[in-house]
């Protein structure tokens, strides 16, 4: 997982190598390493930590090479070190990789190749495809595209490869499976990196490798083939968003800014779907799927997705008799769950590359469910795969935790749970609902204006290690979704409850000073939660309590109040409320708040 990076052409390579692994530094590492190559030999440095160290044992002045690779490493196979740290290289030092992925057969692989008598060097099992490119090339074909391709058809699981040589030192070869890989070119040169922000300051086009894929960069041309080694033609598209979408704009951090960027990215991923007051989401009628005997409708995602997916299963169970599920992608595949050509499946995904969502939509296809994608990203590998897609138009999401993709995850599905309950049974949503739609930009705007307020009640958790969610019905998912952003960036251990459930053990927990956050904002169940919140008063916790103006409250000392509106939309109020305390808490902290410890933005690893 994390960043790739690679160059060739007729400039200098390491300026382009460095600045495409600060794009990607967001993807979260806890290595970095380059490999730079000409005629006489391949130059690799590589450190354990952050980037800046990586920096300060590299002389650019010193390093004139024209092709390169660089890598940004987050631990899967041995622990971060120098050694485990990418590129890799082979025994002769000809030959040199980076890898993002997993290979689920190294070791089979490893103890082939012991017995050919190679040395391994480090715990990983990237280092075994250098060893066995090795041995095929220089064994077998002494061809570099035939030798990878005889390799990657031997490896099993997810990778995408950056391959360097000094037998080619004007040549990158590149392959993908199950791991995202894009492709640049310019005046000066071609290049690579696992996603796009890397790639923005040198244009404006890329090509997204498929899977099954490899490809040979060259300094003036790109030639793509598939695993069987066929010449493919080249899909091109458009960059998804320019450079300065990815930069902080003056915000302190990239979480800060893209908090405020919700109204925009709300009412941007809305543009098209509200149409004479009535949602449009025509991509539905391209489903071969009959709807009125749908038999069951899955929601199917990881992490921030997966609790968009929980507040939009419960929404659409109310409005319709079909059977909703909510199910993780890391147990959906293993649950041997219910599919046949008369389910539905939807998959959310901000990258669109998280593995476990892509293994799922395979099971799911192979079963011949029907499958619609919920992402952000253009030419991602799930846009690719669902029968249909939407895209949440959030732009780039630069820090690790994930913001404004959730909000617009919860607009745009809640749209889609509209239309599929109007093609199963001819629901129609009132006018207020629609009038909610066009509103929540500007309700998302004033709930922002609360940031001082909550900038305040950080404060509350200055000495404090753990916090305590609750809520119930729509409330849940949402307490959900805020302990994990808390969690996320300030590192407070943060549990989230259904508040009935408190008094069947939680409780227990509560002590004198210990932090709970209330959520109370559906009006049938309000009066219970409140009640909830009043035993964990009596037993001295300090309660921040988020609420809506009509519920009626008294002897809290923290409040904040919001607008009522329609139950689907509630959670985009309160969770913009939980990502600003999150933020905060994490500022008092002196957390990295971008780049969380042991998390990586796109998770391409089960």
């Amino acid at each position: 997982m994390c960043g790739i990076t690679g160059y060739t052409g007729r400039s200098v390579a390491l300026p382009f190598i460095m600045q495409g692994l600060e794009k990607l530094e967001y993807r979260g590492y806890d290595s970095a390493g380059v490999t730079l190559v000409d005629k006489s030999d391949l130059f690799t440095c590589k450190v354990s930590g952050r980037l800046d160290n990586l920096k300060a044992k590299l002389d650019e002045e010193a390093h004139q090479q024209t092709c390169g690779i660089g890598h940004t490493r987050w631990a899967t196979h041995g622990v971060p070190s120098q050694l485990n740290s990418h590129p890799h290289t082979n025994s002769s030092g000809t030959i040199s990789l980076v890898h993002n992925g997993i290979i689920e057969n190294y070791l089979s692989l490893k103890q082939e190749l012991l017995n050919k008598g190679y040395v391994f060097q480090s715990e990983t099992d990237t280092e075994i495809i250098v060893h066995l490119l090795d041995d095929v090339y220089y064994h077998e074909t002494g061809d570099m595209l035939q030798a990878l391709l005889k390799v990657v058809n031997r490896l099993k699981g997810s990778f995408a490869l950056c391959i360097v040589s000094k037998e080619f030192p004007d040549q990158i070869y590149v392959a993908k499976k199950e791991s995202p890989m894009i492709l640049g070119k310019n005046e000066t040169g071609t290049f690579c990196a696992s996603d796009a922000p890397a790639l923005l300051a040198y244009g404006d086009q890329i090509l997204p490798l498929k899977d099954k894929e490899v490809a040979i960069l060259s300094p003036d041309d790109i030639r793509v083939f598939n695993f069987k080694g066929e010449e493919m033609k080249q899909e091109w598209i458009a960059a998804p968003y320019n450079i300065q979408a990815a930069q902080k704009g003056g915000y302190d951090s990239f979480m800060l800014k893209e908090i405020h960027e919700q109204p925009r990215a709300i009412r941007e991923t809305l543009r098209g779907r509200i149409i004479n007051d009535e949602i449009e989401i025509n991509e539905l009628n391209e489903l071969d799927l009959d709807w009125k005997k749908t038999e069951r409708i899955y929601f199917v995602a990881c992490g921030t997705a997966y609790h968009a997916g929980i507040s939009a299963a419960k929404e659409l169970e109310k409005l319709t008799d079909v059977p909703v599920y909510a199910i993780p992608a890391s147990e959906f595949r293993y649950g041997d769950p219910y599919l046949n050509g008369r389910c539905l499946c939807i998959f959310i995904s901000q990258s669109g590359e998280t593995a476990d969502t892509i293994a799922a939509i395979k099971l799911a296809k192979q079963k011949q469910a029907s499958t619609v994608g919920v992402v952000n990203v253009l030419g991602s590998s799930l846009t690719r795969l669902s029968d249909v897609c939407l895209y949440t138009c959030a732009g780039p999401e630069i820090s690790v935790a994930s913001t404004k993709a959730y909000t617009t995850q919860i607009v745009l599905l809640s749209c889609l749970i509209i239309k599929i309950a109007e093609k199963i049974n001819g629901y129609k949503p009132d006018i207020q609902l629609i009038i909610d739609f066009k509103e929540l930009p500007e309700l998302v705007e004033k709930v922002l204006k609360h940031e001082s307020q909550v900038k305040e009640l950080s404060g509350l958790f200055k000495d404090k290690k753990d916090a305590y969610f609750i809520g119930r019905q729509h409330d849940y998912p949402v307490a959900l979704e805020g302990s994990l952003k808390l969690k996320e960036v300030s590192y407070v251990h943060a549990d989230a409850y259904y508040a009935g459930e408190l008094k069947h053990g939680p409780i227990a927990l509560i002590e004198d000073g210990t932090i709970v956050i209330a959520l109370a904002t559906q009006e049938k169940v309000a009066a219970k939660t409140i009640s909830n919140i009043q035993e964990t008063l009596a037993r001295g916790s300090k309660v921040i309590l988020i609420t809506t103006e009509s519920i009626e409250v008294d002897g809290f000392e923290y409040v904040i109040r919001l607008k009522e509106i329609s139950r689907c939309l509630m959670p985009v109020q309160i969770i913009v409320l939980l990502q600003l305390l999150a933020y905060y808490v994490a500022v008092i902290k002196g957390c990295d708040i971008d780049k969380p410890r042991n998390l990586a933005k796109s998770v391409t690893v089960e």
